[in-house]
């Protein structure tokens, strides 16, 4: 199973990649993992990357399909994966679909979580990061023990820049449409498309994979 999983800020795709990886046993694959990895083994896109995450700039498109493209030789993808964060563009997509061409691969669902802008904009602005551990929490669904502070490093909580209304409505806006609607006119004729409310529980998604297979 090739499954690609794509979602606004605070649809919570991360975790339900999580749980179908448990559900189907299947390895997760993300964008920052890739590019943590890759600078970490000083690969040559690796190398390359660093140049501009040091700088705090977006890496551009050909290195992260480098660094995709590496990722995806290795033997624990061969009985299916799950990319959680690419491909972010119209030119992403296609260098993935080189890519899986070039291994005899093709995917097999793209599950896109659904999540209107007003709820983004409540989920996110409520969402607070710990700077030094890196946990996250949510003043409604997953509030820290202590007002203000890390349950686990007991350092104070913040709310990040981009966590910020004015900022989210942009930044909502520009993944809307360039991950969400270009990518859907890309891949929108194959049957391969699931669509799910952020609302809803991974294990819906693993009932109607079943479900087709029947």
């Amino acid at each position: 199973m090739k499954i690609i999983i794509l979602g606004p800020p605070g649809s919570g795709k991360g975790t339900r990649a999580h749980i179908i990886s448990e559900l189907f046993e299947l390895p997760v694959i993300t964008t920052g993992d890739m590019l943590r990895g890759a600078v970490r083994e000083k690969t040559e896109y690796g190398l390359e990357a660093k140049t501009y995450m040091d700088k705090g700039d977006l890496v551009p498109d050909d290195i992260v399909n480098g660094i995709v493209k590496e990722r995806m030789s290795r033997p624990d993808v061969v009985k299916g994966f799950i990319l959680d964060g690419y491909p972010r563009s119209v030119n992403q997509a296609e260098a993935l679909d080189e890519i899986l061409n070039g291994k005899g691969m093709k995917l097999t669902h793209v599950l896109s979580v659904v999540l209107s802008d007003e709820e983004i904009i409540e989920r996110l602005s409520k969402r607070r990061n710990c700077p030094e551990c890196n946990e996250i929490y949510h003043l409604v669904s997953k509030p820290p023990k202590k007002e203000g502070a890390c349950d686990k490093c007991g350092a104070k909580l913040i709310l990040r820049e981009d966590d910020k209304e004015d900022v989210i409505n942009v930044t909502g806006s520009w993944i809307g449409g360039r991950n969400g609607v270009n990518i859907y006119t890309y891949h929108g004729d194959d049957d391969v498309w699931l669509f799910m409310s952020a609302r809803e529980r991974a294990s819906v998604f693993y009932l109607r994979v079943r479900r087709t297979e029947e």
